[in-house]
């Protein structure tokens, strides 16, 4: 049995090796999952924040939470140094594979059609803007599936021929510390996905989990 990698492990070396910060494309599902991982990266790599998230619904939820990250990298004072951008609201393009698995489970066959859908944008946003890497803060939740997200990410990375940046953003406290931080900065903390079949089908653990 080979061993389990060590995704967060991984990340470090490849960050303290790097001889420059190099230039990582983001994505972000929203504020509280940002947080530690800002906190974390703001320093190790040269970030643009790329919010892309078609899964969210209804439309208030989805701009409550872009305008709750806004807000987010203003009071962390990172406003200046991340760029922020928005990829487009295409709930249709999620709905289109998500309606036939309303059923499923989290972590189940939609969520993972839903999170590959995400990141392959992610993975066309970070080679037309010329990053290092691509990556994401969906790692940071307890549930999502951290191989699943590595996996996939490693796989996009061999198609658009972007690197991928592996991590689990939970591991050295990266969850507990994105609670503490999304109470200092009093942000909104969502009590589902933003897929309204998870919600409907009373998967509304309260939590980051984007």
């Amino acid at each position: 049995m080979n061993p389990k990698r060590n995704y967060q492990r991984e990340m470090d070396d490849i960050l303290h090796a790097a001889e420059t910060p190099p230039h990582v494309l983001l994505h972000a599902c929203c504020a509280p999952c940002s947080s530690a991982v800002l906190e974390r990266m703001a320093e190790q790599a040269e970030i643009t924040l790329f919010f892309y998230n078609p899964n969210i619904l209804p439309e208030e939820e989805y701009r409550c939470r872009l305008e709750e990250l806004k807000r987010l990298l203003s009071e962390m004072g990172l406003s200046e140094r991340i760029r922020l951008m928005e990829g487009k609201y295409e709930p249709e393009r999620f709905l289109a594979f998500a309606q036939a698995l309303k059923d499923e489970p989290e972590r189940g066959l939609r969520c993972q059609k839903c999170i590959r859908m995400r990141l392959m944008e992610a993975a066309k946003i970070a080679l037309q803007n010329g990053a290092d890497f691509f990556t994401s803060t969906l790692t940071i939740s307890p549930h999502k599936d951290a191989e699943f997200i590595n996996q996939t990410g490693f796989s996009l990375a061999e198609d658009f021929g972007i690197a991928w940046l592996p991590s689990d953003f939970k591991k050295k406290n990266g969850y507990q510390r994105s609670i503490e931080l999304s109470g200092i900065y009093c942000l909104y903390r969502q009590n589902y996905c933003g897929c309204p079949f998870s919600r409907r089908s009373g998967d509304t653990s309260t939590d980051v989990q984007s």
